[in-house]
């Protein structure tokens, strides 16, 4: 019988981030690292470091109250952070493309009478390197599929979904103010300014 195989990181992170979107609630690293074994398969050695790497990529918040942090995520924010991210990639296709013409018109006037100079050659190797790069740059646009005319349409129905999700997570965040000033003493100034909850915070229209 074959071995079982391990979740990539990209999988973990996938299935991190399905706690928080199943349960809209919020918690404490103690919690992730009691569920996520658990109900995802995540190994507990991985958890921290999965958990840390979605806070940094902004896909999960943190803040920290008193001597904890407190961790959530929502799912619109989640939409933009991979949309952010895709329009950073094709940015930057976008200049080496712009980059590669530039070498090529470069190469081409210094390969008038194909004399084999020491700038050609040092041309010819950079535009090698922009292909590599180009290639890679591709490679991780196909990776974040939104660029597919269906993939975008499937973002744009997230979005109303994610608009839906507004309105559950401003009665959650209520929830979480009210929770905190019977748990911690905090008045609404003080739980705001932790949470970085704007002080006319209230449910949308």
């Amino acid at each position: 019988m074959s071995k079982k195989k391990g979740l990539s990181l990209e999988e973990k992170r996938s299935r991190m981030m399905e706690i928080f979107f199943e349960t809209k609630d919020v918690f404490q690293l103690k919690d992730i690292e009691r569920i996520a074994p658990k109900s995802k398969g995540i190994t507990p050695m991985s958890v921290k470091e999965v958990l840390q790497s979605l806070v940094d990529d902004n896909m999960v918040d943190c803040e920290r109250v008193g001597t904890s942090n407190y961790y959530w995520a929502f799912p619109s924010k989640a939409l933009h952070a991979r949309s952010h991210k895709l329009e950073e990639l094709q940015k930057q296709i976008s200049e080496a493309k712009q980059r590669k013409v530039s070498l090529q018109t470069a190469i081409g006037k210094a390969q008038v009478g194909r004399q084999d100079t020491k700038e050609r050659r040092s041309m010819t190797k950079e535009l090698q390197a922009l292909r590599e790069q180009r290639t890679q740059l591709q490679a991780e646009v196909e990776k974040y599929g939104e660029c597919d005319p269906e993939v975008v349409e499937a973002m744009r129905k997230s979005n109303v979904i994610a608009k839906e999700a507004v309105s559950r997570w401003t009665d959650n965040v209520f929830s979480i103010k009210s929770w905190t000033k019977k748990k911690f003493s905090f008045d609404d100034s003080h739980i705001n300014k932790a949470f970085g909850i704007p002080e006319d915070f209230d449910y949308m229209d």
